[in-house]
Parts: C-alpha cells; sequence; structure tokens
C-alpha cells in the first residue's frame, strides 16, 4: 500500500479507536455507584482528533511495517490510558502491566523501533525505566502532588520503550505543552489552583513526542 493510502486510512483508524477509547472509559473500569454516565464532548473531540493525527503521522514517520504495528499498537493502548485518566483519574493495571512486560521484551531482543540500532540501547531503556519513576516519586514528595501508582508504572514502560534522551525530550516538550494548557484552563476559570490535575497526559504526550524525534 502506497503511503498516499495509508496516511488518510490510518487517521481514520486513529480516529475510531480514539473516540471508541472515550466512549469506553465510561463503561470500564467500574465507576463509583450512582455515577451518571456523561455524553460526548471536549474529552471525546481530544481523543478523536487526536487518535487520528497520531495513527496518521505514525505512518509517516515510520513507513516499515514492523516498527508501525508496535509503535500503533502502544499508541491504542496510550488513547485508552488517556481516555481512562481524564474520565477517572485512573490508569489500569490491565493495560499498564502488561505494556511494561511487552517494552521489556523488545527491548531485550532489539525490536524496539524507539531503541534500535542504537548504542547502548539496553542500558538506556533500563536507565529510564528506573530514573523516570524515581524522579516522579521524588517530585511528587516534594511538591506534595498526587501522583498515583499507575503513573509509576505507565513511565517504567514509557523507559523501556523510548530510553533516556527520547524521554527527556518528550517529557520536557509535553511538559511546556502542559503547562500552557493548565494556564489557559485557569484563565478561562476551568480548573483552579486548588484542582487535582491528572499526570497521565503528560506521560502519555511525551511519549508520543518520542515516537516522532529523529
Amino acid at each position: 500500500m502506497t503511503i498516499e493510502l495509508l496516511v488518510p486510512l490510518l487517521a481514520i483508524v486513529g480516529a475510531v479507536v480514539g473516540f471508541a477509547a472515550d466512549r469506553l472509559s465510561t463503561r470500564w473500569p467500574d465507576h463509583e455507584e450512582g455515577y451518571a454516565r456523561r455524553g460526548l464532548d471536549w474529552r471525546t473531540a481530544l481523543l478523536t482528533l487526536g487518535g487520528g493525527l497520531v495513527f496518521a503521522a505514525l505512518a509517516v514517520r515510520w513507513p516499515d511495517p514492523g516498527p508501525l504495528v508496535i509503535l500503533l499498537g502502544f499508541s491504542a493502548a496510550l488513547l485508552v490510558l488517556l481516555a481512562t485518566d481524564l474520565d477517572q483519574r485512573l490508569l489500569p493495571d490491565l493495560i499498564t502491566l502488561p505494556m511494561i512486560a511487552v517494552a521489556a521484551l523488545l527491548l531485550v531482543a532489539g525490536w524496539s523501533p524507539l531503541l534500535a540500532g542504537k548504542e547502548f540501547a539496553l542500558v538506556s531503556g533500563v536507565a529510564a525505566a528506573i530514573a523516570a519513576p524515581a524522579f516522579l516519586f521524588v517530585t511528587d514528595l516534594l511538591i506534595k502532588g498526587d501522583l498515583g501508582s499507575g503513573d509509576l508504572k505507565l513511565a517504567v514502560s514509557l523507559g523501556l520503550l523510548a530510553g533516556i534522551l527520547r524521554l527527556f525530550v518528550g517529557f520536557l516538550i509535553a511538559s511546556v505543552v502542559f503547562a500552557g494548557v493548565l494556564v489557559l484552563l485557569l484563565v478561562v476559570r476551568r480548573v483552579s489552583l486548588r484542582s487535582a490535575v491528572p499526570f497521565g497526559p503528560v506521560l502519555i504526550g511525551a511519549t508520543f513526542v518520542a515516537m516522532f524525534l529523529r
């Protein structure tokens, strides 16, 4: 299939995955008793548009079938995690734990698209898998934040997948963008300085950025 056909096809697939992830998050994991299932809102639009853009961009950045399939799979999982975090502030173990196992297997086998062929790839992946959650944990203690265990588990798999350099750059860019979004939300009074803000979107955004770095 030519890239001219693959890009729009994957854009449609990604949009469907993003939409499905949003709808799934209103049903799973189980909500508190009395929860009124929400309808379509800004989260639906964000996930649908974001899914389409990510899948289409992956086809351009990673035209080889092997790396593309792997990163599409991770992206689909990340979209589901993004949906559940935005809806319930929850990153389910059913997704985060298998991601650690898969990322570790790909790293050891030398099949990780983001680290394959890189010098000291194994060291970089393992170091990032240790340093990323450790950094988040210490930072959370210092600022007395609300970091969850799901964030730490996700950070392990993302470190294994991306390595030190890609994850650091991705995290830096995603943090700047996220800070800008928070400032905007504060200005329009959609959140306050005391509002609990999920951290998962920053980690997930950092990974998407890492996927497109050269």
